[in-house]
């Protein structure tokens, strides 16, 4: 049995900072659970918690990952963008032209995402979070499609895009050129249920394409990684 997207961990420098702007962005609650980081709890069908992790190092280079949140309206579109700023968000420029309709801001840590203009038909079916946009290869779409058991709802000229059969965001991957695989802030903690066995979806996942990286470190319980294209992924204990 596959394993399930338990969260997205993502890297911080201020983990309460973080989990503050991204729980007031999104509407998402904070876990009383205690341990490794900081966790948020959706309150929709998005299927897996986002977990801030204590890192000291500073972001330099732009994310291989990021969300593309959804607008209903051009008002609506303003609003997410406006509630961002007063949070502590900023606009950024990734190399969008003035031709282009949606927003690109960041995070207090310079974490991007893209505010969507209404209409877009790609995620018109989506919630709030439409997409976790992925700079990747057509391979690692495949590898991810089988990982996680979700279907390809987008296979076109090297593009790929899975989503969950329970629904929530897509997962896209641009295809070529990509990024220099360099700082994994943000990466999957993946799961086996709850009568399943880690070292089971090791061999499973290796079996796939993934390599592992190295072993827990005592006490922790999860195994790091990587997929086809080099991002590091956790396997945890079952749960």
């Amino acid at each position: 049995m596959t394993s399930h997207l338990h969260a997205l961990s993502v890297d911080a420098n201020d983990p309460p900072l973080l989990a503050r702007f991204w729980a007031g962005l999104l509407g998402w609650e904070v876990s009383d659970e205690t341990g490794d980081g900081i966790v948020l709890l959706p309150v929709d069908d998005t299927g897996f918690r986002i977990r801030f992790v204590a890192n000291p190092a500073k972001k330099t280079v732009q994310n291989p990952m990021h969300f593309d949140l959804t607008s209903t309206s051009l008002d609506d579109q303003r609003e997410v963008v406006a509630r961002a700023l007063a949070l502590g968000g900023r606009h950024i420029d990734v190399g969008q032209t003035a031709e282009d309709e949606h927003v690109v801001l960041a995070d207090p840590e310079g974490n991007e995402f893209c505010v969507i203009e209404p209409g877009n038909n790609f995620l018109a079916d989506c919630g709030f979070i439409g997409a976790l946009a992925c700079d990747g290869s057509q391979a690692v779409g495949y590898f991810w499609s089988k990982a996680l058991g979700w279907p390809l709802v987008w296979d076109q000229d090297q593009e790929t895009a899975i989503r969950s059969p329970h629904g929530g965001p897509k997962f896209t991957w641009g295809g070529p050129p990509m990024m220099p695989r360099d700082g994994h802030r943000l990466r999957f903690d993946l799961a086996p249920p709850a009568h399943g066995d880690q070292q089971v979806e090791i061999d499973r996942l290796v079996g796939l394409g993934a390599t592992r990286v190295d072993t827990s470190a005592a006490g922790t319980g999860w195994v790091t990684m990587a997929d086809p294209d080099g991002n590091e992924f956790r396997v945890l204990t079952p749960r």
